[in-house]
């Protein structure tokens, strides 16, 4: 069974991210590709540049399979045990192929024909019927020669949302924009195909400094000009960032049409430290994340460093090898950041620079392998704290090396090493963090205060309007978010929106108004957010609502997207499209849970008690140790006044969890309906030990005939 299906859309729940409504196909658009010139085109003129891009990951992460780079792994053929299956790779009658579980349920041949990614792993694509490429699980390790699979155990079948034939593993949707250059996805609901196009293979010159065609004719038509080129617009420092962060990230889609120089927070949702728990309160990655929103945490960033002060933006390999690259700045500001401290390596890491534990990288960007075999460094540049670790449990870079030793020997050492110095403003930080996601009061007036102008940077001021979100109706809090819509910042605003929707529910006035401005905010993320907050009124002819339209219309091939166009037309009263979304997302991920669960809520309140009947058994069915679903089917079944099967689930909910007071209480009025009152009467006295004030069951006895 696919296990993630229940936590992304638990996320999405939580964070609520269920968008919006439609637009016309993409593929109508106006062809994007005319400006672009292709990587081929820039090789005389920038030779040096071409010759280290060529080479390099970008210009790699996608290609033709070929035999000089792919037959190595195909030949001879081998067999791969995964999980509970055993699969083969082959070149077999003129073609590369993966036999494995395919598309019909059973061991097959697959041919491939495409890779993605190069070092350290690469996956295989096979064409699929409607315009689809799927990208095998079934994935090589170049540096080893292995095949392995990079769920691990996970034993994935046919069917599946993430099995490789599933949409989880559809290239189209999860993996082509960020592998090739100015991706248009081009997916048609009205047929469930895909028309995509890119202007070229793989991660180009194009992808970083955007269309080039006009510069390339500019040049021919003026080889010996000493005046500057009119077609180029250089980009500043922190709109490259945002390129770099447009695929190094964990966000979501607002255009599909992102052009380096653009804002990032014109086309992107990001996310960021949530309640979600894909980082550790330090901002440590926890979930794969990739690099972005770990960098925009981080000191260095603040300061005013980007990607390319560490990177050659060609090879995308540091510029300098070991600690010489920090050391550029950390001798007192050398490459122009006068703010980075000045330190000694020996002295200050107490580690001999020889070996691992002498490096820069080794302390503060520890590393976490994604993917099975894809060990990526942390961007976060954060400080091991042992203490965090003892605490809530955030990993340090000292355990991590010395795993063979105590969390305690780690915590004297780093004391001993540099006592006060510990405590420190970003451990302080992380305390709260973690105090507000257990719903801690006390966290109030600390995030409250991350907000003061000045006091935070802007990933982390954001990171506080998120957390704030519980405590929105507190006058204080409402203050501080109110006045954080006006933050410089869009990342801070569009967070900020989210946090107010609990006082739109609650017909707050002044929310209300202030998320109504949003919808004009200078900044796409923010005015479609707001337009999600604001969706059971909001105009979808007006800009704001057109371009939240945009967004769904992005997602309308994922579950997650059906989920989204339910969620809106259902409260906008149009049920029965609202359902048709929420069967198919179900038909496209029938082992998802949170689902089932969805759809069961929404034919309840419709009044259709058996259909939701019908969706909580097959959720019982795929969370066979689930409580919640026992006690929700039962009260689907009393609702049809079948009570005999009502009793069983309660039965069954009860001996699942014998601390569910709701699935207590509804067992004790079944046997009461029933007339087994001393059955009843001891049902509700369990519920009083599980809670001893709960009021309904009190009555309840009182009621009851002894």
């Amino acid at each position: 069974m696919q296990p993630n299906g229940i936590r992304r859309l638990a996320a999405l729940i939580a964070l609520g991210l269920f968008l919006f409504t439609r637009i016309s196909p993409a593929a109508e658009a106006p062809n994007p590709f005319f400006a672009y010139g292709g990587s081929e085109s820039c090789r005389d003129c920038h030779r040096p540049e071409y010759d280290l891009w060529a080479k390099s990951n970008h210009a790699l992460a996608e290609r033709p399979i070929n035999q000089a780079m792919d037959r190595a792994a195909f030949d001879p053929e081998r067999t791969i045990k995964h999980a509970s299956q055993t699969s083969r790779v082959r070149a077999h009658a003129g073609e590369w192929q993966i036999v494995t579980l395919g598309f019909h349920t059973n061991v097959e041949p697959n041919r491939v024909e495409r890779v993605i990614g190069n070092d350290p792993v690469r996956q295989f694509l096979t064409p699929a019927p409607g315009g689809r490429w799927q990208v095998h699980e079934l994935t090589y390790d170049p540096k080893t020669n292995e095949w392995f699979d990079v769920y691990g155990d996970d034993d994935r079948r046919t069917g599946e949302w993430g099995h490789w034939t599933g949409r989880g593993m559809n290239w189209n949707s999860r993996c082509a924009d960020c592998h090739n250059t100015r991706l248009q996805k081009n997916y048609d609901s009205s047929t469930d195909t895909y028309h995509t196009a890119m202007a070229e293979m793989s991660v180009g010159c194009e992808a970083c400094h955007g269309p080039l065609k006009a510069h390339n004719d500019w040049q021919k038509a003026h080889p010996h000009a000493k005046t500057p080129d009119p077609t180029i617009t250089p980009i500043d420092k922190a709109r490259m960032i945002g390129a770099c962060g447009s695929c190094h990230s964990r966000r979501d889609l607002l255009t599909g049409d992102f052009v380096p120089g653009d804002s990032f927070y014109d086309h992107f949702w990001l996310e960021i430290l949530d309640q979600g728990g894909r980082w550790h309160p330090d901002g440590q990655v926890k979930d794969e994340d990739y690099e972005f929103e770990s960098f925009l945490s981080s000191k260095m960033h603040e300061s005013g460093v980007s990607c390319q002060d560490c990177h050659n933006p060609h090879s995308m390999q540091p510029l300098l090898s070991g600690n010489a690259l920090c050391m550029r700045c950390h001798t007192g500001g050398a490459a122009g950041f006068t703010n980075a401290p000045a330190i000694n390596p020996l002295e200050h890491g107490h580690h001999q620079l020889t070996g691992k534990g002498g490096e820069c990288v080794g302390c503060h960007m520890p590393v976490t392998v994604y993917m099975q075999r894809h060990p990526r460094h942390d961007h976060g540049f954060t400080i091991p704290d042992p203490l965090l670790t003892k605490q809530l449990g955030v990993p340090n870079a000292c355990n991590r090396c010395h795993a063979d030793k105590s969390t305690d020997w780690a915590l004297g050492y780093t004391d001993q090493w540099y006592g006060a110095k510990m405590s420190r403003h970003t451990r302080e930080r992380a305390q709260w963090l973690a105090s507000a996601a257990r719903a801690e009061p006390a966290a109030k007036d600390r995030l409250t205060a991350m907000l003061a102008p000045g006091a935070e940077s802007p990933y982390w001021r954001a990171v506080a309007a998120g957390f704030l979100s519980q405590w929105a109706a507190d006058p204080v809090v409402k203050t501080t978010l109110l006045k954080s819509l006006k933050d410089a910042h869009p990342l801070v605003r569009e967070k900020t929106v989210r946090s107010l929707a609990p006082l739109l529910e609650q017909g707050d006035p002044d929310a209300t108004a202030a998320l109504n401005t949003a919808l004009t905010d200078p900044m796409r993320n923010v005015r479609t957010a707001a337009a999600w907050v604001l969706r059971a009124r909001v105009d979808l002819h007006s800009r704001a609502g057109t371009e939240l339209l945009r967004v769904l219309d992005l997602d309308s091939d994922q579950p997650t997207g059906q989920y989204k166009l339910a969620a809106l037309d259902l409260v906008r009263g149009i049920s029965s499209e609202g359902i048709d979304h929420l069967r198919r997302a179900i038909q496209w991920d029938p082992f998802s849970p949170a689902l089932r669960y969805e759809t069961a809520s929404v034919f309840s309140q419709l009044g259709r008690h058996a259909e939701a009947a019908e969706q909580l058994q097959a959720a019982a069915r795929l969370e066979p140790q689930s409580a919640e679903a026992r006690y929700r089917l039962g009260l689907e079944y009393a609702e049809q006044r079948k009570f005999d099967a009502a009793t069983a689930a309660f039965e069954e909910a009860v001996k699942l969890d014998p601390q569910h007071v709701q699935a207590w209480f509804n067992l004790a009025l079944v046997r009461s309906v029933l007339g087994k009152n001393a059955e009843a009467r001891a049902a509700a006295q369990q519920a009083l030990k599980a809670r001893a004030d709960f009021q309904p069951a009190i009555e309840l006895l009182e009621r009851l005939p002894r």
